[in-house]
């Protein structure tokens, strides 16, 4: 993106959780002034506090469901919103089911409103959760997806599906430049220790000598994208992308999440076992995103996942304030090779 900071003007919604931390830390380095609205129902204050040493950097601690946001921000002119506002992960649908369907619907509506105000580009963040259990793999954005509108995952699936729709049905009738991204599962710095999904569960586990839950038997597939080559993704679609068009970001390839775990162990060179339990709630058998869309617009992911949990690794460390004791593996190296990224075994920090 050519960024000119008397032009572009972002607000990012959602943005004190892994994604928004990484996609407004790309655009303030880039020269963009960027305001980030979040409630920290899951996003963090830590994260917050990072991006606060930036001269351009804003923070309003909001919920934006609550429609006095467009009040608040009414005089504000920006040039791109990101809504990234929904909290994430299959465990706290169950706690924060409401908070989910609340930020995909009125949050949605509210955010819909300021982009049209300030006749900004919009970009909605969804999710793979919209395809339900898919019987189609890979899964195109042309797949209407297999899905149950009232079952255990509805507050976050029908609440992005919502979403979509309200985007799509405004991008039409107010002439909003929109577009929507469905999201796979992605990982990287800025993760919470607390975060319930499947990589930081499993290395804030690994580090403390804890058994790492694997629901199921431990076949059912993912894949993984590195938050980096997702902030390109999204980036290219709010550039070249076209309004109201719905485009996959995600990683290629598939892994059961036995041997994700075995992944993260070898990676991190952390010892553990895997504690195989029924699952709490319906699961999916599979995730596999058709990124040809994406493609050809000119994206490529480009961190390899090993090299990627490496550095996740070394992140939650230094949030958890725990010194590597060792650097155990040397360097490993993105495929472009920028950046070494060690990954070193855990010890306590002094107190």
């Amino acid at each position: 993106m050519s960024m000119n900071s008397t032009e572009v003007r972002c607000l990012i919604a959602g943005g004190a959780g892994c994604l928004g931390t990484n996609l407004a830390r790309r655009l303030l380095d880039q020269g963009a002034h960027v305001d980030v609205v979040d409630n920290l129902s899951t996003g963090r204050q830590a994260n917050v506090d990072r991006l606060s040493r930036h001269r351009n950097f804003g923070f309003i601690k909001m919920d934006v469901a609550d429609p006095a946001i467009c009040r608040r921000l009414q005089r504000r002119r920006y040039s791109h919103v990101y809504n990234l506002a929904c909290p994430t992960g299959v465990p706290n649908i169950k706690r924060l089911g409401e908070q989910m369907l609340m930020a995909s619907s009125a949050g949605t509506l509210n955010l819909l409103k300021i982009a049209r105000r300030c006749k900004a580009k919009y970009l909605f963040s969804s999710t793979a959760e919209a395809y339900g259990d898919p019987d189609v793999f890979p899964q195109a954005e042309t797949y209407v997806g297999r899905v149950d509108p009232v079952g255990p995952r509805s507050p976050y699936e029908e609440g992005k599906r919502f979403g979509e729709a309200l985007t799509r049905f405004w991008g039409g009738k107010y002439g909003v430049e929109v577009r929507i991204v469905r999201i796979f599962n992605t990982y990287g710095p800025a993760m919470s220790p607390k975060d319930q999904r499947v990589i930081p569960q499993m290395l804030t586990r690994l580090i403390a000598g804890r058994p790492v839950p694997i629901y199921g038997d431990g076949t059912q597939t993912r894949t993984f994208l590195h938050v980096d080559d997702l902030v390109n993704g999204l980036l290219v679609v709010v550039e070249k992308g076209d309004s109201g068009e719905v485009y996959n970001v995600g990683g290629d390839e598939q892994i059961t999440v036995r041997d994700l775990f075995s992944a993260v162990k070898k990676a991190t060179g952390l010892s553990g076992e895997a504690a195989f339990r029924d699952h709490f709630i319906e699961d999916h058998r599979g995730r596999w995103p058709d990124t040809t869309k994406l493609r050809a617009l000119g994206w490529r992911p480009n961190i390899p996942l090993e090299a990627g949990i490496r550095q996740s690794y070394q992140d939650l460390l230094a949030s958890m304030e725990i010194k590597p004791a060792r650097a155990a593996f040397g360097s490993a190296r993105s495929k472009d090779g920028s950046g070494p990224v060690l990954g070193d075994r855990p010890q306590p920090a002094a107190p």
